[in-house]
């Protein structure tokens, strides 16, 4: 796995246990879906305070990762709101996940993520500009 950004894994070291081994869990689906549908380099950074990835040139959409001491049980993936993206997720995956709005996927630390709809989900994200009609 590629080695986390320090200003990232600043945070993730702030991250109890359980959340860090599910929010590395959604960093290295994020990193192999990205290698697998060719978006090139992924940049590793924070956005608002929280783990960020972005592609380098600009072909996805921002995906951010985040713990809360306000919802400690969770972890949660954001999208930008104005893609709609998370709207499109809900159409493809209606009982697949927990939605929050048109900005968030919500996975409690116990629960296992569905990794191949996930990363269908990711690479929607990833290759968003690129496929935007």
């Amino acid at each position: 796995m590629t080695a986390v950004a320090p200003k990232v894994d600043a945070i993730f070291s702030t991250y109890p246990p359980p959340a860090r081994a599910k929010i590395m869990e959604l960093r290295s689906l994020i990193l192999t879906t990205a290698t697998a549908e060719n978006v090139g380099e992924i940049e590793e950074t924070l956005r608002w305070g929280q783990p960020s990835y972005l592609t380098a040139p600009k072909i996805g959409s921002t995906i951010r990762l985040g713990w809360s001491k306000k919802s400690p049980d969770r972890v949660s993936v954001y999208f930008i709101c104005t893609t709609r993206l998370v709207g499109r997720f809900h159409d493809i995956y209606p009982d697949t996940f927990t939605y929050d709005s048109g900005r968030a996927i919500h996975f409690t630390l116990s629960e296992k993520i569905p990794a191949t709809e996930l990363s269908h989900c990711f690479a929607i994200a990833l290759t968003y500009h690129r496929n935007k009609k």
